[in-house]
């Protein structure tokens, strides 16, 4: 997925365990070929798996990281290294689905002082879970979205209001949702019972999470508003020559 001229372009870092077996990730290079013919924005993409992540210096010179869908993952302490790496060194990041999990696991565990929060995936019958089971399980599903006005998933989307397509069956535990906003985390998004569904991190260049795929919508011709913000910001990094 590299592109032709990859000392010119952005450099993305898919942090997940690629597999064959997962739609969204054999979605994504058809996602990155389109951002190039359609919006001018060539990546240059590197796959690194959960395990790889968590070694020092792993995402030094990426102007982006993408966690990826595909929990339960290889390595969770890797998948959080890489959004800590992200949120701390101000990379432009985004999560989706296992990766909105893991963005709030991390944000509870580093900013929160909750070492002990877990992910009841990982550790089933917790009693510091963060991240909990659905009520309903939103495996294949699609559904509406409520956003928060002023907010960058806003801005972003272009709307207050999307329908967007889920292949998860874990969220965040309620409990929780007011300890990480008194830190700072901000939830702007939520489906029509007012359970969270995206999470943005005010000040930083570019940090959302989605609990829904992006990368399903359409037919993978045409990017997502979140994919594609994810690359002006990218861009944005290298052209600013931060990180």
């Amino acid at each position: 997925m590299s592109s032709s001229h990859p000392t010119l372009s952005p450099r993305l870092a898919l942090v997940g365990d690629r597999s064959p077996g997962v739609h969204a990730h054999a979605r994504i290079p058809a996602l990155l070929t389109a951002l190039a013919e359609r919006d001018q924005l060539a990546l240059d993409a590197y796959w690194i798996a959960t395990p790889d992540a968590g070694q020092p210096d792993a995402l030094t010179g990426f102007d982006a990281v993408w966690l990826v869908p595909g929990s339960p993952y290889a390595s969770e302490a890797g998948a959080v290294a890489a959004v800590r790496t992200a949120r701390e060194r101000g990379i432009p990041f985004l999560g989706t689905c296992g990766g909105f999990q893991h963005a709030v696991l991390e944000y509870a565990r580093s900013v929160c002082a909750l070492g002990e929060a877990t992910h009841a995936e990982n550790g089933p019958g917790a009693e510091d879970a963060v991240i909990v089971p659905l009520a309903c399980s939103l495996v294949g599903r699609e559904g509406a979205v409520e956003v928060e006005r002023g907010s960058l998933a806003e801005r972003v989307l272009g709307a207050e209001r999307t329908v967007e397509r889920y292949h998860c069956s874990y969220g965040t535990n309620p409990a929780y949702l007011d300890v990480l906003r008194e830190h700072g985390l901000r939830f702007s998004g939520w489906d029509g019972t007012g359970d969270v569904r995206i999470a943005e991190l005010p000040g930083h260049p570019f940090f959302l999470a989605t609990l829904f795929q992006p990368e399903l919508a359409g037919d993978g011709t045409r990017p997502h508003p979140v994919v594609r913000a994810l690359a002006f910001a990218a861009a944005e990094h290298a052209r600013r020559g931060t990180g």
